[in-house]
């Protein structure tokens, strides 16, 4: 069974360790951790990696975070996998930083890049994985602080994070949708 995960961020050196690459971060330390290369392929780097019998398809689209759409409905197609098997990682401003929560369904809580998913797919039942980046910034100041180069510190929480969400990816996987958001959304120990 196929899944597809995708991380959004911005392509660019510029943008690699900023807060709003998250997605990105996460999945290049999946990539890593399960010692596979992302190609350059249509609309995106693509990776793919397997556990327990699923394969699981890493997206980093390379449409730029506010045209994701497109990427994903291109592999989506692609690989033949219904949304109910479409996983987007993304950053949020609204919860603490490294505060995870996933939901089977939502809107887009004013991110733009899950906005251009759900209006290339025609719905907003897919899940999706907020990861906490705080909103610690002076009125005006979005957008420095969301394209802004992390702390040190906040890049080893990013570490310790991506083990957790890529276990609960393969939770949801082989336990369910359920089992997945209880071992997410658990509070920060």
């Amino acid at each position: 069974m196929n899944y597809l995960v995708v991380g959004l961020g911005n392509i660019g050196a510029e943008y690699a360790s900023t807060r709003h690459n998250m997605g990105f971060m996460i999945l290049d330390a999946w990539a890593q951790a399960s010692n596979v290369v992302f190609e350059s392929r249509r609309y995106g780097s693509v990776a793919e990696c397997s556990y327990r019998g699923r394969k699981f398809i890493l997206l980093k689209p390379s449409t730029y975070m506010n045209l994701s759409g497109n990427a994903v409905r291109y592999w989506m197609h692609k690989m033949n996998i219904p949304t109910e098997r479409l996983i987007v990682i993304c950053d949020d401003l609204n919860l603490p930083f490294g505060t995870v929560r996933m939901r089977m369904q939502g809107s887009d809580g004013g991110h733009n890049g899950l906005k251009d998913i759900e209006d290339a797919l025609g719905s907003r039942e897919y899940s999706r994985i907020r990861v906490g980046i705080g909103n610690d910034f002076k009125r005006g100041g979005q957008i420095d602080y969301v394209l802004g180069e992390m702390t040190e510190e906040q890049k080893e929480t990013v570490k310790e994070l991506s083990v957790r969400i890529i276990s609960g990816i393969e939770t949801f996987a082989t336990g369910g949708p359920e089992r997945a958001m209880n071992l997410l959304n658990a509070k920060n120990s």
